[in-house]
């Protein structure tokens, strides 16, 4: 992950945090604040950001950067289990994907 990319995550996970930190969130029902404990880079377009609640607990957010667009920069969600087991089947249908598009790039004869 470059340096900017790297910095970009860093301070959106700290708004992320604030954000859920909020009294008056919906769904903070125990008035938990959050704070950033860890951040690991998957890729260099990806994260894993950990958490630690103010009850002791933890949490875990998956990060992820668009590059361009209307939808530009960082993005996330809270991975539940249902979220995990469906993205470990996403690789390899990728691979297909690209297998079947490889072919096209020469479609023009160039």
């Amino acid at each position: 992950m470059n340096k900017q990319r790297a910095i970009g995550l860093e301070q959106f996970a700290h708004e992320v945090a604030a954000r859920f930190s909020r009294a008056d969130r919906e769904g903070n029902f125990n008035n938990e604040s959050f704070g950033v404990s860890r951040i690991i880079p998957l890729s260099d377009d990806a994260a894993a950001v950990f958490f630690k609640k103010s009850t002791g607990k933890d949490g875990l957010a998956f990060f992820y950067h668009i590059n361009r667009g209307a939808s530009a920069g960082w993005k996330y969600f809270f991975p539940t289990d249902s979220h995990l087991f469906a993205m470990s089947n996403l690789a390899p249908l990728k691979v297909l994907v690209e297998a079947g598009n490889y072919d096209k790039n020469f479609a023009d004869g160039g």
